[in-house]
């Protein structure tokens, strides 16, 4: 049995627990950073492995201390009688609250010794537990410190402790834990901020590339302007106004503005359509992806205007004032939907793909 006067200094394995302290950091900086650029870079790989990688540490820290776990538990635990010095409930609010002990414990081969110890103790028994009462503790002798009080000790002990009578121990002989190995924190720290530093260099050009397909294709000069219409295209969106005089239910209006927005025809892939009186917004789907959308030169533009008059004159909206159409494939199917605002309220319809009326609203 060890009895010391303060913490027990650190022993040879202060370097493992380095190690360990830095191998921790070092996978759980390495899996946060590889969810973080997994899925920034759209790596499904990567992104598996930040999320499998603690797992597998996890199992082998475990597999690791399980010879360790069974040395301690194959120590056979000493009995002792032991006085209670002073007794603290530090909280709780269920029938068990914890405890705090001030003990002297008396083993039957060495010196006494004090030890502070926290125990779990029924209300309804509190009263057995009071000042210089003596009380059955066991203890793992190579383990002093980790004292537990037995509730239901033996008769033997039970017979031992209702006659003992224990002299308390010199403050002196105290036994504690050892101290924690210092530096661990500062190492864990260490170790998390290399791993994440090394996802992030392994897959440096993939988020640099990542980050020069997010910039508008002319960042120094987005819009384009003419006496006729006005263009302003980002890497999300294009919106193409008209001039006064000129309107997008006019033949051919469509086209022209989508073309403009092709930047000669190129390929051109829309989540949501926008149109109005003199403006026509595309809001472009991501390259390089899987999300739904439609080529908007496919949508039927001469479909428009008798669209736009069915939902002013049909739904009896007399005299409107605006009009919108919107397209949109988010769900699979191209969907047209035109509002209209008129004196006597918001009226709307609904048509597929090909312009064909497949739902009318009232005015509201």
């Amino acid at each position: 049995m060890t009895i010391s006067t303060g913490p027990l200094p650190p022993t040879h394995r202060t370097p493992v627990a380095l190690a360990r302290g830095f191998l921790t950091g070092s996978v759980v900086g390495t899996s946060l950073a590889a969810l973080v650029v997994g899925g920034v870079v759209e790596s499904v790989p990567l992104f598996v492995a930040g999320l499998v990688l603690p797992a597998v540490y996890g199992l082998l820290f475990v597999l690791a201390g399980s010879p360790r776990r069974a040395r301690e538990a194959a120590v056979v635990p000493r009995t002792a009688l032991a006085v209670i010095e002073s007794r603290t409930v530090v909280g709780g609010e269920s029938s068990d609250v914890p405890v705090r002990f001030e003990l002297t414990v008396a083993p039957d081969a060495g010196p006494a010794y004090r030890v502070e110890v926290t125990q779990d103790v029924n209300v309804v028994d509190l009263p057995d537990y009071r000042p210089r009462g003596v009380v059955v503790v066991r203890y793992p002798p190579d383990r002093p410190w980790q004292v537990r009080i037995v509730k239901r000790p033996t008769p033997e002990w039970e017979e031992r402790a209702a006659s003992a009578r224990l002299d308390p121990a010199p403050e002196a002989a105290r036994a504690v834990a050892p101290a924690e190995v210092r530096g661990v924190g500062f190492v864990g720290l260490l170790g998390l901020l290399i791993g994440a530093a090394a996802v992030v260099l392994l897959f440096s050009s993939d988020l640099s590339g990542r980050d020069d397909a997010a910039k508008p294709p002319s960042a120094s000069r987005p819009s384009v302007s003419s006496t006729s219409s006005t263009t302003v295209v980002s890497s999300v969106s294009g919106t193409v106004a008209l001039g006064p005089g000129r309107s997008y239910l006019d033949e051919g209006e469509p086209d022209r503005a989508l073309d403009t927005l092709a930047q000669g025809g190129g390929a051109l892939r829309a989540l949501t359509v926008v149109v109005q009186e003199r403006t026509l917004s595309v809001v472009f789907a991501p390259a390089g992806t899987q999300a739904p959308g439609f080529d908007p030169r496919a949508l039927p533009y001469d479909r428009f205007p008798a669209l736009v008059e069915e939902a002013a004159t049909g739904l009896a909206v007399r005299s409107p004032r605006t009009w919108q159409l919107t397209a949109e494939g988010l769900t699979g199917s191209l969907v047209i939907r035109i509002v209209v605002t008129g004196a006597e309220g918001t009226a709307s319809l609904e048509a597929d793909g090909r312009g064909n009326v497949v739902r009318r609203e009232p005015p509201r």
